[in-house]
Order: C-alpha cells, then structure tokens, then sequence
C-alpha cells in the first residue's frame, strides 16, 4: 500500500509491527484547487486538528502503523457516512451513484461537505453539483477509506486482533460535558481529553477505562462518550466480540495551540512527550493482549 499525493500517507514501523493503527483523518492541510470557498481562510483553518499528526508523529517507533489524510476536513469528512449528503447544499436534485441519506449533521451544515464554515458562515456562495460531489467521494473519502480498512484487516488476520485509534482534537470551547467535571471559579471545566467508544460498543471496555486511568495519572482530566462518543471512521470497522477495536482520541487545543494565532504553545513538548507515554501504554495493553491470547 503506497502513499497518494496530497491525499494520505501511511508511516510503519520500521522494525516490529503490532496490530494497532493510529489515523489521522483531520489534520490534512493541503487544499484542492477546486475547493472554491469564499469564507475567510482563518475560519476555514480552524475547523483543522491542527498539529495532530505531528503530535503523533512518533507511532511508528513504537510498532503502529499511522495513516494520515492530507486533505482538509473542511473540503470532504471522512468522518462522516458517504451518504451523509446535505440537501440545502445541492444545485440540483441529486444524481450521484447510490441514495443520499442526510443526518442531523447535514440538516446543521457540518455532514459529509460541509455547507457552513461555523453556525452564520457558509463556505461557499453557492451550491455544489452532484458531479462535484461524487468527484471527492471517489478521489478523497474511498481512497482513505480503502487504505483505513485495508490495514485493519490485514492487521486483524495476521493477529486476530486489532486495535485502532482515531486521533482527533477538539476546540476548547466544545471540551465541556454535560456531566461536569467540576468548576474553574464559578465556570464549568473543560476536560483535556474524551475517550470515545461509541457507549461502550465500538471498544474492549477495560481499553478504555484503563486508557483513561493512565491519562488521569499523567494529571490530565478525561471523560468516556462526553461530549464526543466518535463516528464514521470508528464506528464502521469495529466489532469489539470478534477482535476489531477502536476508540477515538480527543485532545484539548487549549493544551497545546494558541487557537487564534494558530502557533504552538511553550508546553508542546510537553504534550507530545505525554503523548509518547499514552502510545507506549496503547502498545504495551495489546502485547500483553496477544500474549494472552496465544496462551489460551
């Protein structure tokens, strides 16, 4: 599997390969020229997971395989169904290849092509054709979809288990749950990190929980399902009774990023370092995992 110009690239170990893959299906930063928006580029930037993939830059060190999207959520969402077609945003009565079928995603402007920038901002100044539409899904979103499963299933039948991490970050001002995690003067906190596993679905439960331990123990706050439980991409390729895992990653930008100038913070290193542990713990769980396994 190769990489594809300014669509995705895959780093693996150069070494050891365990059955764990990271990906990064935000970060891309490599905007078509058929893009064709009109809202202000900094708004549109900011929609990115800024630094993830650099922050995660160094799995492949530790036996994981790492795929990234190199092109912009903004642009199309992998992380959305490839039916999750907004209505308002179509030029005409939609003519693409299968059956669109748009969630309350799409109905806010956010689903597969994104219609609104942030609420009151359209992306664009007018509607897009079905062609237009069909051209990414079939030259961004299946390719990346091709190479994420691909390498969860060869993964999984070299091993009989996989264990797959989605890798997002989150603006601070949506890192609050709705069960609270307690107050910053009269406010409620913002949590530094959420676990996703879709309520316990998508991920070995015990994973999950002694992932979230083992950040709490760096000094980090972290919650399960709140706010962001995780979709598209976690959601299609687990199945935690035959050995396919996966959980999503949500890390604070207020933990490393400046979220209005866009640069790193002094404590970047920092981050990455912790992050570095956490990946380390991800690789020594499924070690002890396989060794396990093989001994039944």
């Amino acid at each position: 599997m190769k990489d594809i110009p300014n669509i995705l690239s895959i780093s693996k170990p150069e070494k050891t390969t365990l059955p764990i893959i990271f990906d990064s299906p935000h970060s891309g930063t490599h905007y078509p020229k058929d893009f064709d928006y009109i809202c202000d580029f900094k708004i549109l930037e900011a929609a990115e997971d800024k630094y993830v993939d650099d922050l995660f830059e160094n799995a492949p060190d530790h036996g994981i395989t790492f795929l990234k999207a190199h092109f912009p959520r903004s642009y199309i969402d992998v992380n959305r169904a490839s039916d999750d077609i907004d209505i308002d945003l179509l030029a005409e009565k939609w003519s693409g290849p299968f059956e669109i079928k748009p969630s309350h995603r799409s109905h806010a402007g956010i689903g597969l092509i994104r219609r609104l920038v942030k609420p009151g901002i359209p992306v664009y100044d007018r509607k897009l054709t079905s062609n237009e539409i069909t051209h990414r899904i079939q030259k961004y979103y299946h390719p990346y979809h091709n190479a994420l499963e691909t390498l969860i299933r060869n993964a999984h039948y070299n091993y009989g288990q996989v264990w797959h991490i989605n890798c997002h970050s989150m603006p601070a001002s949506s890192a609050y749950p709705k069960r609270g995690i307690g107050l910053i003067g009269n406010k409620p906190k913002p949590v530094d990190f959420v676990l996703g596993d879709r309520d316990g679905t998508s991920c070995d439960l015990a994973f999950t929980r002694n992932l979230k331990e083992f950040i709490k123990s760096l000094g980090y706050t972290v919650s399960i399902n709140d706010p962001f439980k995780g979709v598209e991409c976690i959601d299609k390729y687990s199945s935690p009774t035959t050995g396919y895992h996966s959980l999503q990653i949500e890390i604070n930008k207020s933990l490393y990023m400046d979220e209005k100038s866009g640069k790193k913070l002094k404590n970047y290193d920092t981050l990455k370092n912790n992050l570095e542990k956490i990946t380390t713990f991800c690789t020594n769980h499924v070690k002890n995992r396989l060794i396990n396994l093989a001994a039944d």
